[in-house]
């Protein structure tokens, strides 16, 4: 039980072996004793690179930041906006499938494993901060406080995720004495809007201390903190805008945190604090706008190997075969590979690409061909769209293997039709539209070799977007800079920069599918909604999106939904039955097709009678009944913030080892028990 109380930090207290890590080229640490530990500015390098990368850490297998991971079998940082309206692997998430998500579901370990990143955070603060500010740690100044920066920069991070996921949580800024009665007190959750204040100090001393130009390759910098300020504070923002009045807001009288003796006195004046975060996300924002401009080649950005010279880019990961540094991932791989990996892009999203001329597909005279082949849907579409969904005749490798299409003139392997039919899950798109986004075509990373490919982690694009949307949530239109920074976006995707023509077209109705369309279960202004449809496309496949409709209170409207993918029986059928790639150098094989219900076989695709389908769409989650997502998607309210898991409840009663957890001190989110295994009651 005392391993548990104490929430072991990343780095023991007797020895303290520092590896090398994928976002970093330099030698590992390893069996350094604490008596000369943190002493000098190496040692401060060392313990700050971990938090770049802490897959070691005994529990949990996931970076900090997010990024391809390193060595592992799936698609990376593009998989993380999976069960969202953007995209989908075969089976829908839990989290939208009601009865599927528990207390102590899979989840609800990040409360322990939050701890023990934050306390490994206050270690190293609580050791170093006051030899920094007596001068008594040897080496470059400015180096020393920047690797200081680090770590404030972490712990906001770490703190974040767990608002995210959590809302109200303990604010510890300090190791936290090894015995029940110190753990207990320091458990208290502080209120939501507390913790995001707390995360944005931290923030600003991160800004304060990092430099521009970070020491070594692949580090932060001071714009990177600045970046994620501006995310904080629009996601508590827009949160407390659009959550008030109800029990995930601080002061509502449905709120679990008023009924605690601790809170008593707390007081909120909600206008005020959602005026004072969007203004901060407005400021913080246009540091990174102002400095960083926009590189000019969107696909570059996510399928170069090296982003070093990208000014747009302010954090990567780096991949390749740096001696003692070897790191891989295989998300080109998959791409090559038809663009599969368990992805598919819905129909929803590909509908909410505007046409080149800035007009929605439904407009009057926005010449839109329809979605009956590839080339129709692509045509004239926002060039963003072929650089981030495969059509027919899109290169995919230079080298190919494992891939169907291939041209006798060149022997380059290309894209013909996506791998609905896989049967090997990880190598299928369950919705038709594959993903193109990361695509690198060079030979020598086909899909039987490992991918090294950079992954952007930051970058300035974002902060173009936070302004604004911020700047408009604030004021309620569009001043400032949001004309200089939205046309930017737009020229630089290579589309008509007139967004007010956008809006004027724009009917709210023909846009229900996209669930960034409402909040508080009632659609949007049109002006609105497109900030939002920018933000969308832009950063597909980024992992922002489950984030975004979240603090949006998006999904309110979420029932018995059904995701879509392509038109399959007007035309692209044929694609699968009678396949006729040109100059291809061996035929394609046809396949059999067996619609759900029509036949005793094992069904391979949804039925074209679906009540869903319209008679032409792709239903990747009803072709067995079986499929979690048949009945469609439902949203649970109680789902916008995780459980937290029974155990911190046994963990901090008033009386050590009590099952009455009315004595916690901590509370359960609301509509949650503190029981393991149940179900939330709204």
């Amino acid at each position: 039980m005392k391993k548990q109380l104490v929430y072991i930090a990343l780095l023991g207290l007797a020895a303290i072996p520092v590896s090398c890590n994928d976002f970093l080229d330099n030698e590992p640490i390893t069996e350094v004793s604490t008596n000369v530990y943190l002493q000098s500015e190496n040692d401060l390098a060392a313990y700050a690179a971990k938090f770049y990368d802490d897959r070691d850490d005994g529990e949990h297998t996931s970076n900090i930041l997010p990024s391809h991971g390193s060595g592992a079998y799936h698609l990376g940082l593009f998989r993380l906006d999976n069960g969202t309206d953007n995209q989908t692997s075969n089976v829908p998430s839990k989290l939208f499938v009601k009865g599927l998500f528990h207390v102590n579901e899979e989840n609800s370990n990040l409360w322990n494993i939050y701890m023990k990143k934050i306390r490994a955070a206050n270690y190293f603060l609580s050791k170093v901060a006051p030899l920094v500010e007596q001068g008594k740690i040897p080496g470059n100044a400015s180096r020393v406080r920047h690797y200081m920066g680090e770590v404030y920069f972490f712990r906001a991070y770490i703190y974040f995720t767990a608002l995210r996921d959590f809302g109200d949580f303990p604010i510890v800024k300090k190791v936290i004495e090894e015995n029940y009665d110190s753990v207990r007190i320091a458990s208290r959750r502080r209120p939501r809007n507390e913790v995001a204040r707390f995360i944005l100090s931290d923030l600003d001393r991160a800004y304060q201390l990092m430099a521009n130009v970070p020491p070594m390759a692949n580090r932060l910098t001071r714009d990177c903190a600045a970046l994620m300020k501006s995310r904080v504070a629009l996601f508590e923002g827009t949160w407390e805008k659009y959550h008030r009045g109800t029990a995930f807001v601080p002061g509502d009288k449905q709120w679990p945190g008023v009924n605690a003796e601790y809170l008593k006195r707390y007081t909120i004046d909600i206008d005020k604090e959602i005026r004072y975060f969007l203004q901060q996300a407005v400021e913080a924002a246009d540091i990174v706008a102002s400095s960083h401009s926009l590189y000019h080649d969107y696909a570059a950005l996510f399928n170069s190997v090296d982003l070093n010279d990208i000014p747009e880019v302010l954090l990567w990961r780096r991949y390749g075969l740096q001696t003692g540094n070897t790191s891989h991932h295989w998300v080109v791989s998959y791409l090559q590979r038809n663009g599969c990996g368990n992805l598919g892009l819905t129909k929803s999203f590909v509908d909410s690409y505007l046409m080149k001329t800035g007009l929605p597909v439904y407009a009057a005279g926005s010449q839109y061909q329809g979605d009956d082949t590839y080339q129709h849907v692509f045509d004239q579409r926002d060039p963003r769209m072929d650089k981030t969904i495969l059509k027919t005749n899109d290169l995919l490798s230079t080298s190919p293997n494992l891939i169907e299409y291939i041209k006798k003139s060149d022997g380059y392997g290309y894209f013909y039709r996506s791998p609905i039919f896989e049967g090997e899950v990880e190598n299928s798109c369950p919705t038709g539209y594959s993903l193109r986004k990361g695509l690198n075509t060079d030979g020598s990373m086909q899909p039987t070799k490992e991918s090294f490919t950079g992954c952007p982690v930051f970058r300035a694009a974002e902060a173009y977007l936070n302004y604004i949307e911020a700047y408009y949530e604030l004021h309620g239109n569009l001043g400032g800079k949001c004309d200089q920074y939205w046309k930017a976006l737009r020229t630089r995707a290579g589309m008509d920069a007139d967004y007010e023509k956008t809006i004027a077209h724009t009917e709210m109705e023909k846009e229900k599918e996209d669930w960034g369309s409402y909040s508080r279960g009632e659609q949007i202004s049109p002006v609105l909604y497109n900030i939002r449809r920018e933000r969308r496309v832009e950063l597909v496949a980024e992992g922002l999106r489950l984030m975004d409709l979240k603090r949006w209170r998006s999904l309110d409207q979420v029932s018995n939904y059904q995701v879509r993918g392509i038109n399959f029986w007007d035309q692209i059928y044929q694609l699968y039955t009678h396949p006729a790639a040109v100059d291809a150098s061996l035929p394609l094989k046809p396949i059999d097709i067996v619609e759900y219900g029509n036949s005793n076989k094992a069904a391979n695709i949804s039925a074209k009678s679906d009540k869903y389908a319209q008679g032409k769409y792709l239903l990747p989650y009803r072709k067995s009944k079986s499929n979690i997502g048949f009945d469609g998607l439902t949203w649970t309210t109680a789902n916008y913030l995780y459980p937290i898991s029974n155990v911190e409840f046994r963990l901090t009663t008033a009386v050590p080892g009590s099952n009455d957890y009315t004595t916690s001190s901590i509370y359960q989110n609301p509509y949650w028990s503190t029981e393991d295994g149940t179900l939330p009651a709204e």
